[in-house]
């Protein structure tokens, strides 16, 4: 390889350098006048080398590629070289090379500060760990620009047979389909069903989707190796790495080589695209099998250009595209389908972690019981399990014990495992700058409980606040753009019509989950936008206790305690929090006084009970003092009178409750409910099965836009005033199963648009005042199936539009 001799005064000699064959290629020539460009590369290289042989296992796969395209760039730039004389200097500008030579002197001093991590956190490694990809892929593009002019000028005058093959030979390590691990587990079913649908005669694109560290390329590298897939496609199998980036350039430089031709000189990306097509009927008219991997979200018009239609169309062309996102269809119409990866079940997961733990060393005994509790927290993703192993492989057993009691008590793996946490922290990444609100809407999400599903009602309410997001739907098209990369999962777990939301919920890896609290974990308490407090028993932060720091910047504040807890609340100061999440297990429920030190700022209450029996909720009333509170959301609690104790809510504009028991809510109290809620435009009351009927004194909340009481199956009658809400325009009563009639008041509702009685099984008729409603667009009836005939007063709808009878 390369060896740097320095002179006395400790200056590299650059006549000194030794340079190896590497591969045999050896092409380009740099400039006498670039001699800082070598001299810095040298630097580079020796710095590295003292990390690799140092055995610094931190940054070991980095290092070593570092390594590599150092290697190769030193062989780009050596000077006896009789293959090719060709001064750079002409083709690239010299502020280029500038930055190249402030990049790579930059690289050595990261190098070395990378080599002193070792009792650093993981977030400063992967910090550093990113810096070094982004130092090697600099590199890299340094060499692919020199490798690019090189090949040009060789190509004008390799015109000779032998010169051809050799330039072939020297060029196929561009198009090698990678070998897959030595062992795998667990990708059996997978191979067989992705092979069967690639050999179908109707499929033509298949993508391979799932989170990242599954083993997608994996599964793509057993593809091609696969003898069924062999036997049909032979030597016409492809395997193009596009990354985050794609080069067309590059790439259709690697598929010309497989056809031993001078690369040709592309005027243009029109030029080359339509060579492109060429390559891909001349080589279609045998089968062809082209693995695109590592897609982004993002590239699919670049994918799309390796997707020939229509009249063109080549019967036996395939094409298998892995990808940590659900690539939209809209852009790329003509998919066959999608194939989700699925992570490893239990047994296969052991298997694996067994192989990376004793790499077959079978004096080494652990546990059975410690295998499978450090098991557990690998949550079945391959690249997780092989780390974890491979990290605790030939240790004592007490680093073993160590490791989980570190776990066990908060600690997440991302901490210890930067391999992993860099490769899942990528996929966030890849979002951008410039859909931070998603970032942060993924944030978010470590703010509820571990393995609860997360009701997307609570969500929108949180993001329309924090983000600004006024509309429902632009809340759910972050989750749906979230779910699209894997991010989330969004379960629906009924299907209901457009526009209503209540049967969504999220649900999210927890090993991505850990990605999200990872990103605020190294934050100072009371200087970031979140603050997750996670309390067992009555065991409090010594920092909340003692007083030590004040929370000044938190805007979104959650605390989750277990069944255990039952201490009085502390006292906290949080002058800007906008979002107050409590989450809770008890059978009693005391909201925290420290609520009330909000009363200039809190927007967004949300109280879930995740304990097995309802909880009776105390101190309601000191929501009175919030003046600026706009949205409440209930979930398992037992609510007392709103009007009992005076609770003036005068901003509160939107109420929810979910599974809760509201029997007392709206009773008669010390003040009418219009005094406690003069400005409530929305109410949700869902799945409170103990509701037979709504209270008369919600008719007088006459500002009421939107009244949902769904799947409350007791409800047997609506309050005969409902007519009262004059600003009606949403009213939802599906699944009510006991309702048995509309009120006639209902056709005082003049500016009702929506009216869904959907499931509502024992409703028979409709009132004849149903025909008043003239600005209702949707009237939803399905499985009304005891409602025979409609009124004549229905002909006077003449703005409805849809209906689903």
């Amino acid at each position: 390889m390369f060896e740097a001799a320095r002179s006395k005064e400790g200056s590299l000699d650059r006549n000194k350098y030794k340079f190896s064959d590497f591969g045999g290629v050896v092409i380009l020539q740099v400039a006498k006048g670039d001699d800082a460009l070598v001299s810095v590369i040298a630097l580079l290289y020796d710095a590295v080398q003292d990390a690799v042989n140092d055995k610094i296992k931190m940054f070991k796969t980095v290092f070593e590629d570092l390594s590599f395209t150092l290697g190769s760039l030193q062989l780009l730039v050596e000077e006896d070289n009789e293959k090719a004389q060709h001064d750079i200097s002409d083709q690239i500008p010299n502020e280029k090379l500038e930055i190249f030579r402030k990049k790579l002197q930059d690289g050595v001093e990261l190098v070395r500060k990378s080599s002193n991590l070792s009792c650093w956190g993981a977030y400063k490694k992967y910090n550093y760990k990113k810096k070094l990809v982004s130092l090697e892929k600099s590199l890299q593009t340094l060499v692919d620009i020199l490798r690019r002019l090189t090949m040009r000028e060789l190509g004008k005058t390799w015109t000779t047979v032998e010169n051809k093959e050799t330039m072939v030979q020297e060029m196929t390590y561009w198009n090698t389909v990678p070998e897959p691990p030595s062992f795998t587990v667990g990708l059996d079913v997978p191979l067989m069903e992705v092979k069967t649908k690639l050999l179908e005669d109707s499929m033509s694109v298949l993508v391979l989707t799932g989170p990242g560290g599954c083993g997608k390329t994996t599964l793509a590298t057993k593809v091609c190796q696969d003898p069924d897939v062999i036997e049909k496609f032979r030597h016409n199998i492809f395997f193009l790495t596009l990354a985050k980036r794609p080069n067309l350039s590059l790439i259709l430089q690697q598929l010309n080589a497989h056809k031993g031709c001078q690369i040709p000189n592309f005027e243009d990306k029109v030029s080359a695209v339509r060579w492109l097509r060429t390559f891909l009927k001349e080589e279609g008219q045998k089968p062809l099998l082209l693995i695109l991997d590592d897609v982004w979200y993002g590239s699919e018009l670049f994918v799309k250009k390796f997707i020939i239609e229509g009249e063109s169309k080549i019967s036996n062309y395939k094409i298998l595209v892995t990808s940590r996102s659900e690539l939209p269809r809209f852009k790329l119409p003509k998919f066959g389908s999608q194939y989700h990866l699925n992570l490893l079940n239990e047994e296969d997961a052991m298997i694996l972690f067994r192989n990376s733990a004793f790499l077959g060393d079978k004096s080494s005994y652990v546990p059975e019981d410690l295998l499978r509790e450090i098991l557990k927290h690998c949550k079945g993703l391959p690249l997780a399990i092989v780390v974890v192993g491979r990290s605790l492989c030939g240790k004592p057993i007490e680093i073993w014990q160590e490791t989980l009691l570190k776990w066990s008590r908060g600690s997440s793996l991302l901490d210890s495992e930067t391999d992993l946490l860099f490769t899942l922290q990528s996929s966030l990444d890849d979002l951008g700058k410039e859909n931070y609100i998603l970032q942060e809407c993924f944030i978010d999400l470590a703010s509820f409980p571990e393995d609860q599903a997360i009701h997307v009602p609570a969500l929108i309410d949180i993001w329309a606040e924090l983000y600004t997001l006024d509309e429902d739907v632009m809340c759910i098209a972050n989750l749906y753009e979230l779910t699209t990369r894997n991010l989330v999962n969004l379960v629906v777990r009924r299907k209901v019509e457009e526009g209503y939301y209540g049967e969504h919920f999220v649900t999210q890896h927890d090993m991505l989950r850990s990605l999200a609290i990872h990103q605020t974990r190294y934050d100072l308490i009371g200087q970031s936008k979140r603050l997750n407090i996670n309390i067992r028993g009555d065991d409090l932060p010594k920092w909340w206790t003692e007083q030590k720091e004040k929370p000044k910047k938190t805007h979104l504040l959650s605390i989750s305690t277990d069944e255990a807890f039952s201490t009085k609340w502390p006292i906290m100061q949080l002058p800007k929090a906008e979002v107050l999440i409590l989450n809770f297990q008890t059978k009693n429920y005391v909201l925290p006084k420290f609520v009330e030190n909000m009363h200039k700022s809190l927007k967004v209450l949300i109280v879930t009970n995740y304990g097995s029996v309802p909880a009776e909720l105390s101190n309601f009333h000191l929501l009175g003092s919030l003046s600026k509170l706009e949205r409440i959301r209930l979930h398992r609690v037992s609510v007392p009178s709103i009007t009992k104790k005076p609770t003036h809510l005068k901003s509160l504009q939107k109420i929810s409750f979910f599974m809760c028991n509201i029997s007392q809510a709206f009773s008669k109290g010390a003040i009418p409910i219009l005094h406690a809620l003069p400005n409530l435009v929305e109410m949700n009351i869902d799945y409170c099965n103990a509701l037979v009927e709504l209270q008369e004194d919600i008719c007088y909340l006459v500002h009421l836009k939107k009244l949902s009481v769904t799947n409350c199956h007791k409800l047997s009658a609506l309050p005969k005033g409902i007519g009262k809400l004059f600003n009606l325009e949403v009213l939802r009563l599906r699944s009510c199963t006991d309702l048995v009639e509309l009120p006639g008041s209902i056709g005082n509702l003049k500016k009702l648009n929506l009216l869904d009685i959907s499931h509502c099984f024992s409703v028979k008729e409709l009132p004849e005042e149903i025909g008043e409603l003239g600005n209702l667009r949707l009237l939803n009836m399905r499985d009304c199936s005891r409602v025979q005939e409609l009124p004549e007063s229905f002909l006077k709808l003449e703005e409805l539009r849809e209906g689903d009878m």
